[in-house]
């Protein structure tokens, strides 16, 4: 990172970023095409749990090409100045590098579930054979993930 003031090292630090984050952002590579999608998620031990339509453009690039980007920004803010040049962004946020994998086992891919329901909720929920059958769960192990944050 150039910006070595701005970098986040401590783990915990990036954990609390991700557990503040309410939307994830997945970057894919479809035949050198970059596509972005706003997704809601799960995170534990490193690795981030999304789930998806069965079917679709995502689905059909993770199959080609399961190498990911994920980002999350939990706040932002404009800092005005003066001088336009000299506008600045208040943020923090956390970008991780890895490997996309469909969960094909149906426990797998609720115990998947849960997780992303508890980035939501401290509630219990239950997900069935039959609902869990009807959804594709993405399961992507990042490989490496660094924070960074300016104004805080």
């Amino acid at each position: 990172m150039r910006r070595k003031e701005k970098e986040i090292t401590d783990k915990d630090e990036i954990e609390k970023i991700i557990a503040d984050s309410t939307v994830c952002h997945l970057g894919l590579s479809d035949n050198n095409t970059p596509y972005i999608v706003p997704m809601s998620f799960g995170y534990r031990n490193s690795t981030v749990f999304l789930h998806s339509a069965q079917m679709g453009r995502k689905i059909d690039i993770i199959n080609n090409n399961n190498d990911v980007c994920v980002e999350f920004v939990p706040e932002s803010k404009i800092q005005k100045a003066q001088e336009a040049c000299s506008w600045t962004m208040k943020y923090r946020s956390v970008t991780g590098f890895g490997k996309a994998y469909l969960i094909g086992n149906s426990s797998d891919k609720i115990e998947a579930l849960n997780v992303i329901m508890s980035q939501y909720s401290d509630d219990s929920f239950t997900f069935t054979d039959k609902s869990a059958s009807k959804t594709s769960v993405i399961k992507i192990i990042l490989k490496e993930i660094t924070g960074k944050k300016s104004g805080f």
